[in-house]
């Protein structure tokens, strides 16, 4: 297959932010990032014009990583409703194709390549790049997603929506704090409470446990954040315990289930609003809280995040990936 003309248009969008970038090779960091709430625009296509305007970009392919599932080229976004397909942004702005990935996806196939400053060690030993490894992120939802080598130097992104799977209480708190969510909302998945949108409602059932009584208000995930680690609030300081706890004892149950020996990846705003907290916190070991497999989680690594719009990268090396591929 020939290569795709250049350049390539990226975008990430989010339930809260849309990302805008552009490259003219898939090795080379994105250009021109422009990140635009999403509140602002109607439709994608209104924020990506505004994009393309701003630059003055005449982009020939795209890459559009959502917070959603990518089926039969279409996609509506779990947290805020935009329905896409990639076809019909192609003909809007005269691309000669625009893809559509899963943003883990795209995330998944940026770690093989993430350099060290890239992220943060939260504990355990080294990645391995040769061996599975997986990517979670707390955001405004809450991603998973593995990267598998295939071949030397090849890797392939197998994205799910395992932040949808059912949350599980590892302890009598836990517990109580679960049943106050489902009192609150039913179905208690993991994005749930380890998201932007789940640090509120976990604050609120914490809440409900400590004092007998479910307030009324919700308080952002900045607002908790800045109480807890102001140490002002006991409330706050309890539900950022708990979240960190659960997010590790959640990733461990990833590694687990995905075989993810190489290291398991933690991406995502509200994880980097929390880069100072989380090496102190008991996100390790709840990690590795696995009862006969505590010796075999031990060892893999659980780097955090740091560096910006590396799904803009895992987009690039997806569609330099397509340009190449012989088949």
């Amino acid at each position: 297959m020939a290569a795709a003309p250049v350049p390539w248009l990226l975008a990430d969008v989010g339930g809260t932010r849309a990302r805008f970038g552009w490259v003219a090779a898939p090795d080379e960091p994105p250009r021109e990032v422009l990140e635009l709430r999403c509140a602002d625009f109607p439709r994608l296509a209104d924020a990506l014009a505004h994009y393309l305007q701003h630059t003055g970009l005449r982009p020939q392919v795209a890459g559009i990583a959502v917070a959603a599932p990518v089926e039969d080229d279409r996609a509506t976004l779990t947290n805020r409703g935009w329905a896409l397909s990639g076809a019909e942004l192609a003909r809007s702005f005269g691309l000669a194709s625009c893809r559509l990935f899963n943003d883990f996806e795209a995330l998944a196939l940026a770690l093989p390549r993430l350099p060290a400053d890239a992220t943060r060690p939260l504990g355990g030993g080294a990645v391995d790049r040769r061996r599975t490894m997986a990517v979670i992120g707390p955001g405004t939802g809450l991603g998973v997603a593995a990267c598998v080598p295939v071949a030397a130097d090849r890797w392939i992104a197998l994205p799910g929506e395992g932040g949808h799977a059912t949350l599980a209480a590892a302890d009598d708190l836990e517990a109580d704090v679960l049943r106050a969510l489902r009192a609150d909302r039913g179905h208690v998945s993991a994005e749930r409470a380890l998201s932007g949108i789940g640090l509120p409602a976990l604050h609120r059932a914490v809440r409900t446990v400590r004092h007998g009584h479910t307030p009324d208000e919700l308080r952002t995930p900045e607002e908790i954040t800045a109480a807890a680690l102001g140490g002002h609030d006991a409330d706050c300081a309890a539900t950022l315990d708990l979240f960190a706890a659960m997010l590790g004892g959640f990733a461990g149950n990833v590694a687990l289930t995905l075989g993810a020996r190489g290291g398991v990846f933690i991406a995502g705003g509200i994880a980097q609003l929390l880069a100072d907290y989380l090496p102190r916190s008991r996100l390790r070991a709840r990690f590795e809280d696995k009862g006969r497999f505590r010796a075999w989680l031990a060892p893999i690594a659980t780097p955090l995040i740091v560096a910006p719009h590396v799904a803009l990268t895992g987009v690039a090396h997806a569609l330099g990936a397509d340009s190449t591929d012989p088949r």
